[in-house]
């Protein structure tokens, strides 16, 4: 054992997680390559957890942060702050959410948490609907909200969580019907649960691909048919894009637009990859549910001017080399390299996504049921290949996710896929 990871866990919480057996320590990176503290270079596939959207060291970022370093780093929302209205401008008109209004916070987490706020208080309503597999944060309101019982550590909650079908199209009671079928019967249950919800409740929060509940999606579609039921019932609609947003999905810029009949979300959630590293997460909601809240507030961290100019050289670099543009490309032919590959392997069940979000389920082919211990050691292979990668699933850990920075090449993209070929060929 490393000492530096004798000193982490002398002083650190023992469920904070830390990936392999030998934990590595990242010492910098440079494009879609990290080096560890021994020299070795991997090709990174996760990037941080979806967070370094861009490209590691992006000499734009860079810049920007340093530049802004040099002038002030820190003032609070108690003042006006021209990079966080510069970033905010732009982020509401993407967002498509008329008369859009904006709030940063430090992470996906505390976006999640506000959204929870805005939308309880504008339908006086403490009732929340969610998806089942779902993640949506770690804070108190955000794990009572969550459906994967594997990042939910407690069943205290201030909220009543109501959980829905549909996140997960290849597993429950519904994964042999045709795509059209699902949709209905998702639909007829959401329906069903909403004619039993108690003085109605405020809103339905749903990933349009579940991150952590290993990059599962339902049908496209599925939630403008849910939007049209919530509609009938003035149940809020909050899109969590703290892991689709930004163009990641490759077809759209949101994953919200997969589902696009029913216009945009009521609230919007974002953070990881707009601060290519930064801590910013934020909101998006109209006038009208963003200006709900009847008491003051203020954000010490969020909006930062550090984190709002890097926000905003990152995104700028992501809208004018058409990142979500070479996610749609790369990605299509990362999906279909990992699908030829996994053909003739029996450990793999599926291999899903979509742009650079890319799923591998594990399975024990005796059983068919999910292989955890298999996922854990292909993560070891990889690692000693060269290649960094995630892992997630339901309850069990079993897939391997596959998230690089937007801007990976068609070669980088050959290389993972060579190493993952022959570290699944082993588990």
């Amino acid at each position: 054992m490393s000492d530096l990871h004798a000193r982490h866990k002398a002083v650190l919480p023992e469920w904070l997680a830390l990936y392999y057996a030998d934990p590595l320590e990242i010492t910098h990176g440079e494009g879609r390559r990290v080096w560890d503290a021994d020299g070795r270079q991997y090709l990174d596939f996760f990037g941080g957890i979806l967070t370094t959207m861009t490209a590691h060291a992006l000499p734009e970022v860079t810049k920007a942060v340093s530049e802004q370093a040099g002038r002030i780093i820190h003032s609070s929302t108690l003042y006006l702050n021209r990079p966080m209205v510069d970033l905010a401008e732009r982020v509401a008109g993407l967002s498509g959410i008329p008369d859009a209004r904006v709030f940063f916070t430090t992470s996906g987490t505390e976006a999640n948490d506000t959204a929870l706020l805005l939308a309880t208080s504008y339908r006086r309503s403490n009732q929340i609907l969610a998806m089942r597999n779902s993640y949506h944060g770690r804070s108190f309101t955000a794990v009572g909200i969550t459906g994967n019982n594997a990042w939910s550590p407690t069943s205290l909650s201030p909220l009543q969580t109501l959980y829905v079908h549909g996140g997960v199209r290849s597993r429950g009671p519904y994964a042999a019907l045709s795509d059209a079928e699902f949709i209905k019967a998702c639909v007829a249950d959401l329906r069903d649960m909403l004619g039993q919800a108690r003085g109605g409740a405020a809103a339905l929060i749903a990933e349009p691909v579940q991150g952590v509940g290993g990059f599962t999606s339902p049908p496209d579609g599925l939630y403008a048919a849910f939007r049209e039921v919530l509609r009938e019932h003035g149940v809020l609609w909050i899109s969590d894009e703290v892991q689709t947003g930004w163009g990641r999905t490759g077809d759209h810029f949101w994953g919200w637009q997969a589902h696009a009949a029913s216009g945009p979300p009521d609230i919007l959630t974002f953070a990881k990859g707009i601060g290519n590293g930064m801590s910013i997460g934020g909101v998006v909601a109209s006038a009208e549910v963003m200006n709900c809240l009847d008491s003051n507030s203020i954000s010490t961290f969020g909006g930062s001017p550090v984190t709002m100019a890097a926000g905003l050289a990152n995104l700028t670099y992501l809208l004018e080399h058409d990142l979500q543009g070479n996610a749609r490309r790369v990605g299509g032919l990362l999906i279909e390299r990992m699908r030829a590959i996994c053909a003739q392997l029996p450990v793999v069940r599926e291999v899903r996504g979509r742009g650079l979000m890319i799923g591998i389920e594990l399975i024990d082919p005796g059983t068919g049921e999910a292989d955890p211990r298999a996922a854990a050691a292909v993560l070891e292979a990889a690692r000693e290949g060269g290649l960094l990668i995630g892992k997630g699933g339901g309850h069990d850990t079993s897939v391997l996710r596959i998230a690089p920075p937007l801007s990976l090449t068609v070669a980088e993209a050959e290389e993972g896929a060579a190493i993952l070929e022959r570290a699944l060929q082993g588990a």
